[in-house]
């Protein structure tokens, strides 16, 4: 094992000479009169000089589009700053500035299907993509709502509506019909793609009967598109009111240069949903100026892609590293694109995508990493990985263990960055930066523009002390609002409420000696299992339509490096929590939410502790199964009811 108190990897300087950001560096010190001896010089020039550097980001990236005069205006207003207010630009077209014969996209699907786009066919498909919306009526405002598998297609529908100034949301396939008409119902479609079937762990799943489910009650949709994963779309298709298969909706359309409307910086490109504690998911909506404008900093800077690279990251379409990755084109990345169990038939199948595909950053979750360790898999014995550069790990806190393993088990020379923020941002607040060291269980620094620090519960900073995860300025990537919150009474509750004026993420966070950051975790009640963010309501949604259960509350328990669901439930009269029952607990909630919602355990309890004003307190049962001290019993009507959750043993092992 190799000690903590040495860094686990050092750049070289040929490494660092060749970084994007040793050149923005330079470009800095250049354009601000300054030397900037180390990566923390250059971060606090960046948020005391917000205008400059954002300036310089949008110069440095090649951004596409007309910036204006004006940087920021209200740059005191948090939220309320505007930053480009006089700028108009395209997303898609910032994406597809590149043509040519070399790949855009390679997709590796579990069933060995591998297709190829190149730049000059990604455009072809994304302009029949436009001339169909268009002739659906599509207009700038309007939503395009997907649940696909992470393909070729789901890229060039966004890039399609993007062109347009449509706004596009997505889930993965594999979301129950509550869950997607959660999500959906709240944002009124136009639009609705989904695929005739998707595959995973090496089963072909059907979602016909849920696609005409959940097309049935969104009204507001015009048309259906069917995409053909399984080699039935058309059959699907016949059967589902407004429905056509993808192929033949597109027949009429030949490719023509695409079309692009450059719009104001804040205007709408993304909705995307939080994890939904308090009721169905709130919908984040994001602006297509600022995701690009964070994306390409954190793309081209933190993540160091150069044009020509090979860029993945293990995702599905209802997480925001989806909406990150897509980005990487503006970059003139090659993404690469996989759908199905990374596990399926073994845990070789990323690393086998790597090697044949020349990957060379390569993102993935904590939980993924932690599991390739626990199956005894040796990657760097197996495997050559020459070409991977970075190994980027977020969703949940990566273990000590399990850095230490990816130098161990996977490739000694390789930029692990350790990256966090969230749907919220639809970016990171910290994460890698490859001119710097990468020590155990840290995240390298804060991101370029952002006034990350974390604070005690009086709003004080701290050193080396654990306390909330906060960014004191505000920053381009800051969501519009929330979509039905129109005097953003939501919007502000959600990041304002804790410190006036400063946006609070929810993290629980930590400063290091080396100016890294360690996430401890989240300090609501989200949950986290293997490093996917998950709302307890959408739980509760499901279980507490069963007659056996009266009342549930579910938290996430740290366990084993992760963190696992777990379901307390109070119970009917008369009823037991047997094998049974379980069993159909398990399946309402696989069918009606998803399979990541799936308790890990669940356990009956006499009482469930509340608020005086009737809420279940899943933070307080939270702080007694791990021990914690309970904040604020005084707020409970029951105070009595916690003590039935000390010290469990079905929660040990």
């Amino acid at each position: 094992m190799m000690a903590d108190d040495a860094p686990l990897w050092i750049p070289t300087q040929e490494q660092i000479d060749a970084a994007p950001m040793t050149a923005f560096m330079n470009a800095a010190a250049n354009m601000a009169g300054k030397v900037f001896s180390s990566y923390a010089d250059l971060h606090r020039w960046s948020i005391d000089d917000r205008e400059t550097f954002w300036s310089l980001v949008w110069d440095f990236c090649g951004i596409v589009g007309d910036k204006g005069e004006r940087v920021l205006v209200d740059g005191n207003k948090m939220p309320g700053a505007t930053f480009f207010p006089e700028a108009k630009l395209n997303f898609a077209e910032n994406l597809l500035k590149k043509t040519g014969l070399g790949d855009a996209i390679v997709f590796r699907g579990e069933d060995k299907v591998e297709r190829r786009l190149s730049w000059n066919e990604l455009h072809a498909l994304t302009s029949r993509l436009q001339r169909l919306f268009l002739s659906l009526k599509v207009k700038k405002g309007d939503r395009i709502a997907a649940m696909m598998p992470n393909m070729p297609e789901t890229v060039a529908a966004m890039l399609a509506a993007a062109s347009i100034g449509a706004v596009w949301s997505s889930c993965s396939p594999d979301f129950g019909e509550q869950g997607v008409l959660d999500r959906f119902g709240q944002i009124e479609p136009v639009v609705f793609i989904a695929p005739d079937g998707y595959w995973y762990n090496g089963k072909a799943i059907e979602v016909a009967d849920k696609i005409a489910a959940v097309a049935g009650k969104l009204a507001t949709v015009r048309k259906v598109l069917i995409v053909d994963y399984l080699g039935t779309s058309l059959d699907v298709a016949a059967t589902i009111g407004k429905a056509a298969a993808l192929e033949e909706a597109l027949s009429p359309f030949a490719a023509r240069p695409v079309a692009y409307e450059r719009l104001p910086f804040s205007h709408p490109l993304y909705i995307l949903f939080s994890s939904g504690t308090t009721g169905i998911p709130k919908c984040i909506v994001h602006s297509a100026g600022g995701t690009l404008i964070q994306h390409v900093k954190e793309e081209r800077l933190h993540a160091g892609l150069l044009d020509g690279d090979r860029f993945f990251y293990f995702t599905t379409c209802g997480w925001m590293m989806w909406n990150w990755l897509v980005s990487g084109l503006a970059s003139g990345t090659t993404l690469l694109l996989y759908d199905g169990s990374p596990f399926y038939p073994d845990g070789n199948a990323l690393f086998d995508f790597a090697d044949a595909e020349k990957m060379t950053y390569f993102g993935t979750s904590a939980k993924f990493i932690d599991s390739v360790r626990k199956a005894g898999l040796k990657p760097i014995r197996t495997h050559d990985l020459s070409s991977v550069r970075t190994i980027s790990s977020t969703g949940s806190p990566l273990s000590p263990e399990d850095f230490r393993f990816v130098y161990e088990g996977i490739k000694k020379d390789v930029h692990l960055a350790s990256i966090s923020g969230g749907t919220d941002i639809v970016s990171c607040f910290v994460l890698g930066v490859p001119i710097e060291p990468v020590w155990t269980g840290e995240i390298q620094g804060p991101g370029l523009g952002l006034a990350v620090d974390v604070w005690d519960d009086d709003g004080r900073p701290l050193r080396q002390e654990k306390g909330e995860l906060v960014c004191t300025k505000t920053f381009p990537a800051m969501p519009i609002g929330f979509w039905n919150d129109p005097d953003g009474r939501k919007y502000k509750a959600a990041y304002f409420e804790r410190f006036d004026d400063v946006w609070c993420h929810g993290d629980f966070a930590e400063w290091t000696v080396h100016g890294g950051l360690i996430i401890h975790g989240r300090s609501d009640a989200t949950l986290n299992p293997g490093g996917v963010r998950i709302g307890t309501a959408e739980i509760y949604n499901q279980v507490e339509q069963m007659p056996e259960i009266l009342e549930a509350l579910c938290i996430g328990q740290d366990f084993d490096n992760d963190v696992r669901v777990v379901l307390f439930v109070r119970l009917a009269a008369g009823v037991e929590l047997d094998a049974e029952l379980e069993k159909r607990i398990r399946a309402k909630i696989r069918t009606g939410a998803s399979p990541r919602h799936v308790p890990a355990k669940i356990v009956a309890v006499s009482d469930i502790p509340r608020t005086k004003s009737g809420k279940i307190t899943e933070l307080a049962v939270r702080d007694m199964v791990h021990g914690r001290a309970i904040k604020n019993k005084e707020a409970l009507a029951n105070p009595e009811a916690l003590e039935l959750f000390r010290n469990l043993p079905q929660l040990a092992d």
